[in-house]
C-alpha cells in the first residue's frame, strides 16, 4: 500500500467510519420501528424475531469468511461489494410488500454488513501504520459506533412517527452510495501478503449450528418443545458441532481452529462476549415492545426514553479502552457485571405503571455495564496469542458478539411468548442477571494466573518462537 498524506488517511478513516456508522444505526433503529411492523404486517412475534435474527445470525457465519476474502481478493474490493450489498438491502427493506420480503433483505443487508465493520478496520490498521496515530483512529471509530446506537432510536422514533417504518432504511441508502463512491476514488487498494485458505465445510458446519439452535429456540413455542421439528433441529446443531470440532482439528488451517480454546482467557471472552450481547439484543428488542406495547408510548418517545441507554453506554465505552490499556481488563469486566446486573434486577420490577425516572435510572445502568464490558472483550481473547494468530482471535470473539445478539432475541421471544408481558419480561431479566454474574465470574477466571498459564501454552503450539501478542488500547477498543 502506497504512503499516504495525513489528510488522505484522515478521508480514508472518515469513510471508513460512514460504513460503521449505517451499520451501528441498524443496530438500534430497526428495533423501535418492531411495533409499527407488527401492526402492519399483522404478524406474530416468531415473526418480529426472525425480522432482527436474520439479520445477526447471516452476520455473524459470514464475517470471519469476509475477512480472510478481503485479504485474498482485496480489501476494498470487498468493501465495495459489502456497501452495494447493505445499501441494495436497505433499498429493499424499505419497499417490501411483506414479512417474507423483509426477512429476505434482512439476508442480503447482512451479507454486506459482514464485510463492512471488519473490513473497514482492516483498511483503517493497514492505511495507518503509526501506533500513536493508529491508536486515536481506534478511539474514533469507537465513538462513530457509539454516537450511531445513540441517535438511532431518537432517528428512529421520529422517522417512524412522521413518515412510517419504512423510512428507517432510508437512510443507508444515500450513505451507503456516498461510501461507494468515495471508496473507489480515495481508498487504495491492499492485501494480505499470505491470505489464509478457504474452508467452505467449516463454514457450511457454523452456518447449520447457528441456524438450527436459533430456529429451534424461536419456533419452539409455536411448535412445541417436544415435536420433532424442534428435537431435529437442536440434533442438527449437536451434530454440526461435533462435525466442526472434528473437521476443524484436521485442518492446516481451519475457519475456527479447536485449539483456540485452550487458552482460557480466549474462551472465556467467547462465553463473555455471548453473554453480553444476549443481554444488549434482548434489551433492545424487549425496550421496543415494553415502551410502546405495554405502555402505549409513540416511537419518538421511545427513542427518547432509551436514549440514556445508549448515552451512557458512548461516554463509557472510550473510558473503558483506557482502562483496560492500562489496567488489563479485569476491572472493566468485573464492572460491567455489577451495572448490567443492578440494571436487570431493577428492570425486573417494572410494570406499565413504573415511573419513567426508575426506567431511566435502569437504562442509564444498562449502558454503563455495556459500555464497560466491550473494550475488552477483545483484549482478553487475544490476550496471549501469538500475533500471527491475533487477528482471527479477534474475529472469533466479533463473531461471538453476533451470535449471542441472535440468541438474546431468540430466547427473550420464546420467553415471552410462554405467558403474559408483564411476568414474561420479568423472567426475561432474570436470565439477563444471570448472565451479567456469569460475565463477572468469567471476568475474575480469565485474568488471574492460571488463564495467562493456559493462554502461554496455547501460543506456544501455534508460535513456539514467538511472543505472546502484544494487546494496544487501540485493539481492545476495537
Amino acid at each position: 500500500m502506497p504512503d499516504l498524506s495525513p489528510k488522505r488517511r484522515n478521508l480514508v478513516l472518515a469513510i471508513c467510519c460512514m460504513s460503521l456508522f449505517i451499520v451501528g444505526l441498524d443496530v438500534t433503529i430497526v428495533n423501535v420501528a418492531l411495533p409499527t411492523i407488527e401492526t402492519d404486517f399483522h404478524t406474530q412475534l416468531t415473526d418480529l424475531q426472525w425480522i432482527m435474527d436474520a439479520y445477526t445470525l447471516v452476520l455473524a457465519s459470514f464475517l470471519i469468511l469476509a475477512g480472510s476474502t478481503a485479504d485474498r481478493l482485496g480489501r476494498r474490493r470487498i468493501f465495495r461489494t459489502g456497501l452495494l450489498l447493505f445499501t441494495l438491502g436497505s433499498l429493499m427493506c424499505s419497499i417490501a410488500p411483506s414479512l417474507g420480503w423483509l426477512v429476505t433483505a434482512r439476508v442480503l443487508q447482512a451479507l454486506g454488513g459482514s464485510m463492512l465493520n471488519p473490513v473497514a478496520l482492516s483498511i483503517v490498521t493497514n492505511t495507518i501504520t503509526d501506533a500513536k496515530e493508529r491508536a486515536r483512529a481506534i478511539g474514533v471509530w469507537g465513538a462513530v459506533f457509539g454516537l450511531s446506537m445513540a441517535l438511532g432510536p431518537v432517528i428512529g422514533g421520529a422517522l417512524v412517527s412522521a413518515v412510517g417504518w419504512r423510512a428507517i432504511f432510508w437512510v443507508n441508502v444515500p450513505v451507503g452510495i456516498a461510501a461507494l463512491v468515495l471508496t473507489t476514488v480515495f481508498v487504495p487498494e491492499s492485501k494480505a501478503p499470505r491470505a489464509r485458505r478457504v474452508d467452505p465445510v467449516g463454514q457450511v458446519l457454523v452456518i447449520l449450528a447457528l441456524a438450527s439452535s436459533t430456529s429451534a429456540i424461536i419456533e419452539g413455542p409455536r411448535h412445541g418443545w417436544g415435536s420433532a421439528l424442534i428435537i431435529g433441529l437442536f440434533a442438527v446443531a449437536i451434530l454440526s458441532v461435533g462435525f466442526l470440532i472434528r473437521y476443524e482439528n484436521r485442518r492446516e488451517e481451519p475457519l475456527i481452529d479447536p485449539r483456540f480454546f485452550r487458552s482460557m482467557p480466549f474462551s472465556g471472552a467467547t462465553v463473555i462476549a455471548v453473554s453480553a450481547f444476549l443481554c444488549l439484543s434482548g434489551f433492545l428488542f424487549l425496550n421496543a415492545l415494553y415502551l410502546q406495547d405495554e405502555r402505549g408510548f409513540s416511537a419518538v418517545k421511545t427513542g427518547l426514553v432509551t436514549l440514556p441507554m445508549a448515552a451512557s453506554n458512548m461516554v463509557l465505552s472510550p473510558v473503558s479502552g483506557r482502562i483496560v490499556g492500562s489496567r488489563g481488563p479485569r476491572l472493566p469486566l468485573v464492572g460491567a457485571a455489577v451495572f448490567l446486573f443492578l440494571a436487570a434486577v431493577l428492570m425486573t420490577t417494572f410494570t406499565a405503571t413504573t415511573s419513567l425516572g426508575v426506567v431511566a435510572i435502569a437504562y442509564v445502568l444498562m449502558g454503563v455495564g455495556f459500555g464497560f464490558v466491550n473494550a475488552p472483550i477483545t483484549n482478553t481473547a487475544v490476550s496471549g496469542m501469538p500475533r500471527s494468530q491475533a487477528g482471527v482471535a479477534a474475529a472469533v470473539a466479533s463473531t461471538s458478539r453476533q451470535a449471542g445478539s441472535s440468541l438474546g432475541v431468540a430466547i427473550f421471544g420464546s420467553i415471552l411468548a410462554s405467558g403474559t408481558f408483564t411476568h414474561a419480561s420479568h423472567v426475561c431479566w432474570w436470565v439477563a442477571a444471570a448472565c451479567a454474574v456469569l460475565i463477572g465470574v468469567l471476568g475474575i477466571i480469565t485474568t488471574g494466573r492460571a488463564a495467562k498459564a493456559s493462554a502461554a501454552r496455547t501460543a506456544a503450539i501455534f508460535a513456539p518462537s514467538e511472543g505472546a501478542a502484544r494487546v494496544t488500547v487501540g485493539q481492545a477498543a476495537s
